[in-house]
């Protein structure tokens, strides 16, 4: 029996034991997994492991109540006592009337997700294989001059299927795979230490570079962060380095999820149909592109998919949505619903870009005279309500349109509605991300260093 068969049964063997405890509706997951990582340090293993499972969730809802439950067991006698459990758990519940599947007239027809490539079908890596191509990117990091040690160097492969069923006729699955590489480096010693790293993910194994360059460009923007000192402190330019840059699109995305909207917890709650962004901004959405590792033909309630604008011309067009959001609101569901085996559906994105601009990041370097280069970020202190934002960061200083030093323990500070309206976008669009953004300056914001 292939995987999708033992998932699919299994799933709707969770239905009947829900239809049997008492449930009025209700949905449930499969998913079957497995993983393995290796990793290397001074040319040799040391680590190594590999996991695989299955695991199997059910959403029951009971007179306007739900429950969710999960396990790793699937012998029947479980599945039984999953059900009797998460009925008895829904009766407790407090009644939500926006809770519901999808009518079945709203549910996907084309869910044979082969055409978007999500599963690479050539033989997984062996633990040797993947330990070659580790070592690999640590010898390259290693020849670098400058670098002192590798702190890491790993490798991995996973792939899972997934089965969803519902009591509204619903029934389909899909398989995906991963494979990734990743190099951590470090420069200098004891307190001058700095490191850097670099690392890649695709869904098929052709599509991954080699591990030479992933070495090496963890390697390269280690020994640039050699020396580094804190900036000074006062209102400057900053430009996102669109290794960090699709974070700061990550909170205008966070702001328009239909969760927050409808809790009243998001800066953006009353900016339906306003400018977020500056004018020729769009952010696009798009779940059918090939061969992107999250890329889905239909959502966690079995809605199809499509791409749509989030914003266009800089303007918001819309929130981010589940049908629960999409009722509250008084909307449709945008088929946003995300899902795991233990939870509840709940809003979010899949493949996101952002309009590139005309001027590279270097053409932008010259023009901000004196300002920040971010290329890390660590900490956060935002405020969804109004949208103020603090961060720690790191990179690079500019003086005279020239990177002068590395800087390293600053603060950055601003206002997300305010910094997201002064923003320009260079052309470095990056490919072969969830979140495509290039990087973007972003004018008069605080800088606190010295």
């Amino acid at each position: 029996m292939s995987e999708y068969h033992r998932l699919e049964a299994l799933a709707q063997q969770l239905l009947a034991a829900a239809r049997k405890a008492g449930a009025d509706q209700a949905d449930a997951v499969a998913l079957e997994a497995a993983a393995v990582s290796v990793d290397v340090r001074a040319g040799h293993l040391e680590h190594a492991e590999r996991a695989e499972g299955v695991e199997i969730g059910l959403r029951v809802l009971v007179g306007g109540r739900q429950a969710c439950v999960s396990a790793s067991d699937r012998s029947a006698r479980t599945i039984e006592e999953m059900a009797a459990r998460a009925v008895a758990m829904a009766r407790e519940a407090p009644v939500d009337d926006t809770l519901g599947l999808a009518e079945p007239e709203q549910l996907a027809r084309d869910t044979d997700s082969g055409r978007l490539g999500l599963y690479d079908s050539s033989p997984e890596p062996t633990p040797e294989a993947l330990q070659d191509v580790a070592l690999r990117a640590e010898a390259a990091a290693l020849a670098v001059e400058g670098v002192s040690q590798i702190e890491s160097a790993g490798a991995s492969h996973s792939q899972r299927h997934m089965w969803l069923a519902a009591t509204n006729g619903f029934s389909a699955g899909y398989g995906r795979s991963g494979h990734s590489l990743s190099t951590v480096a470090i420069t200098g010693e004891g307190l001058g230490m700095e490191r850097d790293w670099a690392g890649e993910s695709r869904v098929h194994a052709a599509d991954m570079p080699s591990p030479e360059e992933i070495g090496r460009l963890a390697a390269l923007r280690t020994v640039a962060r050699r020396g580094a000192r804190k900036p000074p402190t006062g209102a400057f330019p900053i430009l996102y380095d669109e290794r960090v840059a699709s974070g700061l699109i990550g909170h205008l995305v966070a702001a328009v999820n239909g969760a927050s909207v409808a809790r009243g917890a998001s800066w953006l709650r009353d900016a339906l149909g306003e400018q977020v962004l500056p004018k020729g901004f769009d952010l696009r959405e798009d779940p059918h592109r090939p061969r992107y590792g999250s890329s889905r033909l239909f959502d966690g309630e079995g809605l199809a998919t499509a791409p749509r604008l989030m914003v266009a011309d800089g303007v918001l067009q819309g929130w981010t949505l589940d049908l629960a959001t999409a009722r509250k609101l008084g909307m449709e569901s945008t088929a946003n619903a995300m899902r795991g085996a233990g939870s509840p559906p709940s809003p979010g994105v899949t493949n996101l870009e952002l309009t590139p601009g005309e001027k590279s990041r270097e053409e932008l370097i010259r023009e901000m005279g004196r300002g920040l280069v971010v290329t890390s970020m660590l900490g956060a202190s935002i405020n969804s309500t109004t949208g103020d934002y603090s961060r720690g960061a790191g990179g690079f200083w500019v003086e005279n349109g020239e990177i002068a030093y590395a800087v390293n323990e600053c603060t950055i500070a601003g206002n997300l509605r305010d910094m997201l309206l002064r923003m320009t976008a260079a052309s470095d669009l990056p490919d072969w991300r969830a979140m495509r953004v290039p990087s973007l300056l972003v004018e008069g914001m605080t800088v606190a260093g010295e």
